[in-house]
């Protein structure tokens, strides 16, 4: 969803259609001067939905005071004008809490009284959550960066194929999710490459692979504009789409659905922790471990601004089968399978990617 990597790549979006409006620092559900307490987070929009924050807000008689924000660099401008303890709770991209550890914001998690076992094998990311055997992270949320679609419009066997999207049969029916590094990484998928083989050696094979792209695209845009593509029927297909760009539309156009080619997909996820220099840590592991539970996941991966997958495989058991049959939840397993994480390249050659990027734009 978001995601520039020199800001913090947001591998989801954070506004969708239907959550466009920006949130300053809101409090949703108890009464001002009635909660015993209050919390202050620091999180994406799909925080920010009522359906999620209320039942929290009840249980414990508290209220929680919410400040979206886009992009981590964002998010960490955000911090250093803060004084120590104004924030409790943050959530950020998967790929940057390496990056927030590092700068000491994070508290150490209890790893023991988090459902860490119960988060799908390929989403956990110790390796990105944990440091020298420490939790400061878990994994909340994930989705795909793959193919959005009409079944109305388009041959929904098609989709599985990346090699269509590069044919004949749906040039000028094709809108392009504006963010480099997914595009980029499934534009090395189609060519039968890894992410992780994208190189100053291989770039200029990208290159050409997205020219013939553009050649076959109605349109490239941001999230709003190119959901809104597809939405209003300007595009038949979106490549760089998923759940993320659907779900939230789905109830208006049920044509609508996402898939996860046969080449592969890229996989975007989203962390939770507590600050480091909270002052209400005992509550704000409380939100976590609300936010981590089958409820609270099945909740926040069906928020009105975007929808996802829960990282919890267990919020299965509480979600409706609607709810699982628009996230594909019987074919996770095979997804996950083929999904490659976000390729995030040096300095130099995320230079290079970021001109071919614009070149690609130009054209």
């Amino acid at each position: 969803m978001s995601k520039k990597v020199s800001t913090g790549a947001i591998s989801a979006p954070r506004s969708i259609l239907s959550a466009a409006v920006l949130v300053g620092t809101i409090g949703l559900g108890s009464a001002p001067g009635l909660a015993a307490d209050e919390l202050n987070a620091l999180v994406w929009c799909d925080h920010t939905d009522p359906a999620l924050i209320q039942p929290f807000e009840e249980k414990y008689g508290v209220k929680v005071n919410l400040k979206e924000y886009e992009g981590t660099g964002t998010a960490l401008s955000i911090v250093e004008q803060s004084q120590p303890g104004d924030w409790d709770v943050f959530v950020v991209d998967g790929v940057d809490v390496p990056r927030v550890v590092a700068a000491g914001i994070l508290a150490e998690l209890p790893a023991g009284e988090l459902p860490i076992d119960d988060v799908f094998d390929q989403v956990q990311m110790k390796d990105v959550t944990m440091v020298d055997g420490k939790m400061y992270a878990i994994m909340e949320k994930f989705g795909y960066n793959v193919v959005g679609y009409d079944k109305s419009k388009v041959d929904p066997a098609d989709m599985r194929d990346l090699s269509t999207l590069w044919g004949d049969k749906y040039k000028g029916k094709i809108a392009v999710y504006d963010y480099y590094i997914p595009l980029m990484d499934l534009t090395a998928l189609y060519l039968g490459m890894k992410p992780s083989d994208i190189s100053t050696e291989t770039l200029p094979q990208i290159k050409e692979a997205l020219f013939q792209l553009k050649d076959n695209a109605a349109m490239v845009g941001e999230v709003v504009s190119s959901t809104t593509a597809l939405a209003t029927g300007e595009a038949s297909v979106l490549l760089g789409g998923g759940e993320w760009a659907v779900g939230v539309m789905q109830d208006d156009n049920p044509n609508l659905e996402w898939v996860l080619p046969d080449q592969g997909g890229i996989l975007w996820s989203q962390a939770i922790g507590v600050f480091e220099g909270s002052e209400k840590k005992d509550l704000a592991l409380k939100f976590v471990q609300y936010i981590m539970s089958p409820e609270g996941q099945a909740r926040l991966a069906t928020s009105s601004c975007f929808w996802g997958m829960p990282a919890n495989s267990k919020a299965g058991d509480v979600m409706t089968d609607d709810q699982k049959t628009r996230l594909l939840w019987d074919e996770q397993e095979a997804f996950l399978a083929k999904s490659h994480r976000y390729y995030i390249p040096d300095a130099e050659l995320d230079g290079q990617m970021l001109d071919v990027w614009t070149e690609f734009l130009q054209r």
